[in-house]
C-alpha cells in the first residue's frame, strides 16, 4: 500500500468516516500488519476502552442429527450414523443443570436440522430449560434452525419466534451465516438458509426486541472481497435495524485427526489451508475498521487458539468468548488442542495478560462484575498498546 492511501485511510478512520468496500479490500491487500493493528486497536479503545469482556457460558447441543452435509462441517451425523444422538428434553435439562456452578449466565444452544424432531420439541425445551435454569439467559437456534422450524410447523418465522420468546428465548446465535457471497456459498453449505432468509429473521428478532449477534466462517475458499461483502451486508442490515451487540469471527477448520467412525466429514480440507495466525489477525483488525455500526467483536478463542485470541485484543477485538465447556462442533472437528474448558479464573488471566482490564458481562453485555486489571506496580506487567 503506498503511502498516499496508508494516509488517506488513517484520516477517514481517525475522522470517523464509513469506510468503503474497495477501502475493505484496500486494508486487506496492506502487508503491515502493525499499522493494520494499530488502527484497529485505536478504533475498539474509542468504543470500549481497556475494557476485554467476557461472560460464563456452558453450549448445549441437544442433536447432532442433520439433514445438511455442508462441507466444512464434521459436526454432522445421518439417522443411524455411528455417534449420531439426540437427547429427551429431560436429558438435555439435567446435563444443563450439571453445568449451573460458578455463576453461570448463559446457555448458549445449536443443534443439527433434524429431520424428524416436532417442532413442539424446541419450545418445550427452552420453557424446561428456563424452569431449570430461571438465572441463567438462553441463547438459542440459528437462524438456520428458524428457517428449518418454519418448514416442520408450517408457521411463520415470526410465529415462532414469538413462541420461542414466551418460552425464553433472549436471543438467537450468530450461526449459518458462514460466507454470504452465492460465489463461494453455493459450494460450501447445504441448506436453504441464504442471504434473504438469514437477513429476513435476523430483521424479525431484532424488531421483537432481540438483540444478537452476527458470524462469518473465513478461511476456507473465500477471497478477501468476500469477506468484505459479507460485513458490507451485515453492516448495511445494522443500519436499518441495530438490532446485533457483537460480530464474530470464526475460522475455518480442518479435521487433524479422524473420527471415531473413520470418516472425514470435511470435504473442503483437501483443496484448502487453514488461515495463518497473522490471516486472523489481519481479519479481525479489517471487520473492526470496517463495522462502524456494531459495538463488539468477539474472539472465539476455540477456534483461534488462546495465544492467538489474546492478541486478536490488540487487533480489534474487545471481547474473549467465555468459559465454554466442551464446545463440540469445533471439537469433533479437529482436535486443535484447544482446552475444552476456561475458568473465570482463566479468562481473567488471560485477559490480564493480554493488557487489558476485564469486565464480566451477560448476554445483553450488561455489566456483571468488573475486575482489576493488570498489576501496575509489576514491572512485566503487561498494558495495552499505546493509543
Amino acid at each position: 500500500m503506498d503511502a498516499g492511501l496508508k494516509r488517506e485511510l488513517e484520516e477517514k478512520v481517525r475522522a470517523g468516516e464509513r469506510l468503503s468496500r474497495e477501502d475493505g479490500i484496500a486494508l486487506y491487500e496492506s502487508d503491515d500488519l502493525a499499522w493494520l493493528g494499530g488502527l484497529a486497536h485505536e478504533v475498539r479503545t474509542r468504543m470500549n476502552g481497556d475494557v476485554v469482556y467476557f461472560n460464563v457460558n456452558r453450549h448445549l447441543n441437544m442433536t447432532n442429527v442433520c439433514t445438511a452435509s455442508c462441507a466444512y462441517c464434521s459436526f454432522q451425523r445421518k439417522p443411524g450414523e455411528k455417534d449420531a444422538y439426540t437427547m429427551r428434553i429431560e436429558e438435555a435439562v439435567r446435563l444443563a443443570k450439571a453445568m449451573e456452578g460458578e455463576n453461570l449466565t448463559e446457555l448458549h444452544i445449536v443443534n443439527g436440522l433434524h429431520p424428524t424432531l416436532p417442532w413442539r420439541y424446541y419450545p418445550r425445551s427452552l420453557r424446561e430449560l428456563k424452569k431449570a435454569l430461571p438465572n441463567v439467559s438462553l441463547k438459542a437456534f440459528t437462524a438456520t434452525e428458524i428457517h428449518h422450524f418454519e418448514t416442520i410447523s408450517g408457521l411463520s418465522a415470526s410465529e415462532i419466534l414469538d413462541e420461542l420468546i414466551d418460552a425464553g428465548l433472549e436471543s438467537l446465535t450468530g450461526g449459518g451465516a458462514e460466507i454470504f457471497d452465492w460465489e463461494v456459498r453455493q459450494h460450501i453449505v447445504d441448506h436453504r438458509t441464504h442471504w434473504e432468509d438469514w437477513s429476513r429473521i435476523h430483521r424479525l428478532a431484532h424488531s421483537k426486541g432481540l438483540k444478537t449477534p452476527c458470524t462469518m466462517l473465513y478461511g476456507h475458499i473465500e477471497e478477501p472481497r468476500h469477506r468484505v461483502d459479507h460485513v458490507l451486508r451485515l453492516r448495511e442490515l445494522q443500519d436499518e435495524t441495530g438490532g446485533f451487540q457483537v460480530f464474530i469471527p470464526l475460522r475455518y477448520q480442518h479435521d487433524f485427526v479422524d473420527m471415531k467412525d473413520g470418516k472425514i466429514r470435511n470435504r473442503l480440507q483437501a483443496r484448502t489451508t487453514m488461515a495463518t495466525g497473522a490471516e486472523a489477525l489481519k481479519t479481525f483488525a479489517v471487520s473492526r475498521l470496517l463495522f462502524d455500526n456494531v459495538p463488539h467483536v468477539k474472539v472465539f478463542w476455540v477456534m483461534h487458539g488462546v495465544q492467538t485470541a489474546q492478541l486478536a485484543l490488540q487487533h480489534g477485538a474487545d471481547d474473549m468468548d467465555g468459559s465454554v465447556v466442551e464446545y463440540k462442533i469445533t471439537h469433533d472437528a479437529d482436535n486443535y488442542g484447544t482446552p475444552n474448558k476456561l475458568t473465570r479464573e482463566d479468562l481473567l488471566e488471560l485477559i490480564r495478560d493480554a493488557g487489558f482490564r476485564p469486565v464480566e458481562r451477560n448476554t445483553r453485555y450488561e455489566v456483571v462484575r468488573e475486575y482489576d486489571g493488570p498489576d501496575p506496580l509489576r514491572r512485566e506487567s503487561p498494558q495495552p498498546m499505546r493509543v
